[in-house]
């Protein structure tokens, strides 16, 4: 991607606020008159001449001005936004939502925290409820059994152990499996069985020519001895109608296919469950989501922890065209005040 120098970085910035905040495509006359006596008008219309053929804005009709790209977001998502502080008026209306007297159950936190989102956020809230069988990996061994199989010992979540099992395809000695044991242990600890299982076929599949074949033995045991996918997660959905009010999504056909979406989850489980191994706010922004169905939505999510182990992924849909000042540190925000609550449920 191009670097931008600071002027350009300064008017790709001014522009995209603009945008944000009227929806109206910005003209160079506009930016001049926000920048004063800083930059000739014709210095501007170089400058998002140059941005036009980077790709970070471009023109929807002619002479009507310029609109950021997905790729001018990301730009100014990652290099140029300066979060906000999550209004203090606001932190106490998602504690009392979340939190209330400090006696509501689990579920009543999740479906609170889903709702108090979509509500400030004016957009849709979702969160992936935490499954029954996640278990984080802490440590596996391997020991052989007769014939061609392998008990896998796995130690999840805290000191949870559980018992696998494995017909494999030839015998290995204690020593085979003490070595596969450990590249494990160097490797995967910390990570959702559950989520691993899938990943590491995909691993070993496309990796057949290019590791050691001691490492793919030891991933194939582990994938063997990674749960099964049959809790296929659920999901909690606040606020569709809230998408109406965007003009950006109101193509009937559009809105269509994105609360086929919102019911159906499937699809939605699978981009948030990337999340569940992030650290901190994660965020897609357009075609990133690899749905086409969100391809003018921003979808930003954060983890929740229960008992301080991640559960789940909380966060908000909405258009690509949302106040990411703001909804990024109040999506972070509510999923940290959700995590406090869990902690002491």
């Amino acid at each position: 991607m191009a670097t931008l120098d600071k002027r350009a970085a300064w008017l790709l910035k001014l522009l995209i606020e603009r945008y944000i905040l009227d929806g109206q495509p910005v003209a160079s006359r506009q930016l001049s008159r926000a920048v004063g006596n800083s930059l000739s008008p014709a210095t501007i219309r170089n400058v998002m001449a140059d941005l036009d053929d980077m790709g970070f804005v471009c023109s929807p009709h002619t002479s009507a001005g310029r609109i950021p790209t997905h790729q001018g977001y990301r730009v100014f998502v990652d290099s140029l936004l300066e979060p906000e502080r999550m209004p203090s008026r606001v932190q106490q209306r998602v504690m009392r939502a979340i939190l209330g007297d400090g006696h509501a159950d689990a579920e009543n936190m999740l479906q609170a925290a889903t709702s108090v989102l979509s509500s400030v956020s004016t957009m849709a809230g979702v969160l992936t409820v935490p499954r029954r069988n996640r278990a984080l990996l802490r440590r596996i061994e391997f020991l052989p059994l007769s014939g061609s199989r392998v008990l896998a010992i796995l130690v999840v979540n805290q000191h949870e152990v559980q018992n696998r099992v494995l017909e494999t395809e030839r015998e290995y000695s204690a020593s085979e499996l003490e070595q596969f044991a450990n590249a494990i242990n160097a490797h995967y600890v910390g990570r959702d069985l559950l989520a691993l299982r899938e990943a590491l076929r995909q691993e070993v599949g496309a990796a057949k020519q290019d590791i050691d074949a001691s490492l793919k033995d030891a991933l194939g045991l582990l994938s063997s001895a990674a749960p099964t996918g049959e809790d296929e997660g659920d999901m909690m959905v606040a606020g569709g109608a809230n998408l109406f009010g965007y003009a950006d999504l109101a193509q009937i056909d559009r809105l269509h296919g994105l609360f086929e979406a919102l019911d159906r989850k499937r699809d939605l489980l699978a981009i948030f469950d990337r999340c569940l191994d992030g650290q901190g706010v994660q965020l897609f922004i357009g075609e990133e989501s690899g749905y086409r169905v969100l391809d003018e939505c921003s979808v930003v999510t954060a983890p929740y922890s229960v008992n301080g182990q991640t559960a789940g992924v909380i966060g908000v849909i909405g258009p690509t065209r949302m106040a990411y000042g703001r909804i990024i540190p109040l999506v972070r925000d509510t999923a940290k005040i959700l995590s406090q609550g869990l902690k002491v449920s």
